[in-house]
């Protein structure tokens, strides 16, 4: 009997591989958003005034996302997506204002907030 439980409490202690369940099913459109870097609406090419603006609105918004309740306790990705575009945007947003348009980060800007407007509707 002793050896029966000492295998059952081995056997509870194990680690398991689960997966929680998952109230959004459209996970795969979103992860096809953005495979490729061309694909941003933000031209890195714009006058810097322009393209600031439009990082600061998607760094603002990401901000307010990432500090309300109702998305840090939802059950879709929206926060996650919203802490990824506060830093690519932070990031995009600092070089440029050093006057260095970098393409990665603000394709990444705008990818990021495509997938976390993406998961707010």
């Amino acid at each position: 009997m002793s050896r029966s439980m000492l295998a059952g409490v081995m056997l509870a202690l194990m680690p398991v591989s689960s997966f929680a369940a998952d109230l959004v099913g459209d996970y795969a459109p979103a992860a096809r958003q953005c495979t490729e870097l061309s694909q941003s609406t933000l031209a890195a090419d714009q006058d810097v005034a322009t393209l600031t603006e439009a990082v600061v609105a998607r760094m603002d918004e990401a901000i307010a996302v990432a500090d309300d309740p109702r998305w840090i306790s939802s059950t879709r990705p929206a926060f996650v997506w919203a802490s990824e575009t506060k830093v690519a945007c932070g990031k995009a947003y600092g070089y440029l204002q050093s006057s260095w348009r970098d393409e990665d980060y603000i394709a990444k800007c705008d990818c990021f907030y495509a997938k976390m407007r993406h998961f707010m509707n």
